[in-house]
C-alpha cells in the first residue's frame, strides 16, 4: 500500500531530519511511529502526503509513485487523494459547523453533491460519536469532540491509508480515551493506518507493527513483542525506560 524509498529530508540546506528512509506498509497494517522528540516521526509522516517536500526519495502510494528529484503538481495532487491527515491540532474550520466541516473535501474536492455529502458526513459523525454535535461549532465542542470530528472528515474521503499526527497530544488527559477508542475500532475494521504516537500502551494494543525512530533513521521495526515487550535495540530500551517512568 505504501512504499518508501530512499527518503530524506534536509531543512536550510544543513539540517538534516530524515536520513534515507526506507519503509513499506502492507494493505490493512496499523503502524505505529515512536520515538523521541525532534527524531523526524511528524516530517516523515507529513512527507507522505507532501505537506512537507522531501529532498531525496520516492514515495508510493497505491498506484502513484511521486519522485522528489522530478515531479509534477498533478503528481502531488493524485498521491494527496491517496491519504487523508488527522492533524494534532484539529484544523477544523472554524466557521463550519461539524457536518460541514466533514462535508467540505467532499463538495469542493470531490465534486459530489450536498445532498451525497451530507449522507456521508451524517454517517460518519454517527460511527465516531459525534452525531448529536452535528450542528456544533468547533468552538462548542471539547478537544476530544474537534478531534473526532477530525477523524471522520478524514474518513470521508475514503483514503487508502489513514495518517495519524500525535492525534491525542493536544488534549486534556481525560479526553484521550475517547479519540484513543474511535482509533482502535477503526483499526478492527482493517483500515491501513500510520500513527505517529507517544501512547505506548496504545501502540501496543493497536498496532500490528511498531517503528522506533531515533535521530532521523528507523532504528528498530518489529511486532509489538518484539519492540515493546522485548526490545533488542540499546537506544530503544533507554527509550522506553524513560516513557514508561
Amino acid at each position: 500500500m505504501v512504499e518508501v524509498k530512499n527518503l530524506s529530508k534536509t531543512f536550510d540546506g544543513h539540517t538534516e531530519v530524515l536520513k534515507n528512509i526506507d519503509l513499506n506498509v502492507k494493505k490493512n497494517d496499523v503502524v505505529a511511529i515512536l520515538g523521541p522528540s525532534g527524531t523526524g516521526k511528524s516530517t516523515l509522516l507529513r512527507c507522505l502526503n507532501y505537506l512537507c517536500e522531501p529532498t531525496t526519495g520516492t514515495i508510493r502510494i497505491g498506484d502513484v509513485t511521486v519522485d522528489a528529484a522530478h515531479h509534477t503538481k498533478q503528481e502531488v495532487r493524485n498521491l494527496r487523494r491517496k491519504s487523508a491527515m488527522v492533524f494534532q491540532g484539529y484544523n477544523l474550520f472554524k466557521n463550519k459547523t461539524a457536518k460541514e466541516n466533514v462535508m467540505e473535501a467532499l463538495v469542493t474536492v470531490q465534486k459530489k453533491s450536498k445532498a451525497e455529502a451530507e449522507e456521508t458526513a451524517i454517517r460518519l459523525l454517527d460511527k465516531v460519536g459525534m452525531l448529536d454535535r452535528k450542528d456544533f461549532y468547533p468552538s462548542k465542542m471539547s478537544g476530544g469532540q474537534q478531534q473526532r470530528v477530525g477523524i471522520a472528515r478524514a474518513l470521508a474521503v475514503n483514503p487508502d491509508v489513514l495518517l495519524f499526527d500525535e492525534p491525542t497530544s493536544a488534549l486534556d488527559p481525560e479526553l484521550v480515551g475517547e479519540v484513543l477508542n474511535t482509533i482502535r475500532q477503526l483499526a478492527e475494521e482493517d483500515s491501513t493506518m500510520i500513527l505517529v504516537t507517544h501512547e505506548i500502551r496504545f501502540a501496543r494494543h493497536v498496532a500490528n507493527r511498531i517503528i522506533f525512530m531515533d535521530g532521523g533513521v528507523i532504528a528498530a521495526d518489529g511486532s509489538p513483542e518484539e519492540i515493546i515487550d522485548n526490545p533488542e535495540n540499546p537506544r530503544l530500551r533507554q527509550f522506553l525506560n524513560f516513557v514508561s517512568k
